[in-house]
């Protein structure tokens, strides 16, 4: 059985510690995963500061077996860090189970030095984070708890869904492989028996949920950034374009600081405007995020996508003229 994240990596970390160096492919098989998904563990062991090793003699990373964990006796910058996501982050990021967050934080802080205490109290009195616009919590504890224990038991459910693409409500029974926050809402990613393939659904417009006794069939190892892949934000298309766009000067810097994809190269030019490119899946999502730039930005390739940005561009024009 797949563990999850904090288990898988609270795995790979005592095996390392065993005395033993054990290759990707050993820890892989051990945890179920892919050899993508233990690089990605062993790089967040790193910047958590646990040594981890790799011996080019036995072609296996291995631990220092002196090497352990300390027991929880939070500094100040680690006790600042995790009451600002329980006291500020939890409003900014739309979370589940927020008040069991902050009364998880309350019972930390209660058992903190008194110095680092207060510390934390007068520090986190001069912060902000103003949240952003979000869909609705309302149902959000509920469908999210009943979605996580169907994946955790490999259960099928049966959604009740309003459907923005199809334009109506629909039913349909889904396996679902994954929970993802993106684009200020959640959603949950799996196999869907009305579209046959794997789909993605708003928290917020699912009517009716019921978790199913039915077991998931022929369950595929489903890793969510394979899944992604090189989707601007979260729904590949099947078909990689390599864009080009021209920044005017006035938003160059606004972009360049920013890393929007993996795939993203920028090069200002003499004129103070940005070249960048990207190499994505899909120009549903990437052509929308290009018209919030309005006429800052050119689309030089591919046409397919300059047609698209002209054609809404146009009508966005048409709809709002003066009369």
């Amino acid at each position: 059985m797949k563990l999850g994240r904090v288990s898988r990596i609270v795995q790979i970390l005592t095996t390392l510690q065993s005395g033993n160096n054990h290759s990707v492919d050993e820890l892989a098989k051990l945890a179920s995963v892919s050899r993508r998904t233990v690089f990605r563990d062993l790089k967040e062991l790193g910047a958590i500061g646990v040594p981890y090793r790799f011996d080019t003699r036995t072609g296996g990373y291995g631990i220092d077996p002196k090497f352990f964990l300390p027991p929880i006796d939070l500094n100040l910058p680690e006790a600042l860090s995790l009451l600002l996501l329980v006291h500020k982050g939890r409003n900014y990021l739309p979370m589940p189970f927020k008040n069991s967050a902050l009364l998880a934080g309350l019972k930390v802080e209660n058992n903190l030095p008194v110095k680092i205490r207060e510390y934390c109290n007068t520090s986190l009195r001069k912060i902000t984070v103003r949240p952003n616009a979000h869909s609705s919590m309302d149902s959000l504890d509920k469908n999210f708890s009943k979605l996580q224990e169907a994946i955790r038991k490999e259960r099928n459910v049966e959604l009740g869904y309003h459907s923005l693409y199809e334009g109506k409500d629909i039913t349909t029974t889904l396996c679902p492989y994954h929970l993802m926050y993106n684009n200020r809402a959640w959603y949950v990613i799996g196999e869907s028996s009305l579209h046959k393939s794997i789909r993605t659904f708003n928290l917020t417009r699912i009517r009716e949920l019921e978790v199913l006794n039915r077991r998931f069939i022929n369950v595929k190892d489903f890793d969510i950034y394979e899944y992604l892949g090189r989707a601007w934000s979260m729904i590949p298309e099947g078909k990689i374009y390599h864009v080009k766009l021209r920044f005017a000067p006035k938003v160059a810097k606004n972009v360049a600081e920013v890393q929007w994809h993996g795939t993203q190269k920028t090069m200002f030019n003499a004129d103070g405007s940005l070249f960048a490119q990207f190499r994505v899946d899909g120009l549903g999502e990437i052509s929308w995020w290009i018209l919030g730039y309005g006429d800052q930005v050119e689309v030089l390739a591919p046409m397919a996508l300059r047609k698209r940005v002209a054609t809404t561009a146009r009508r966005m024009l048409e709809l709002n003229k003066s009369d």
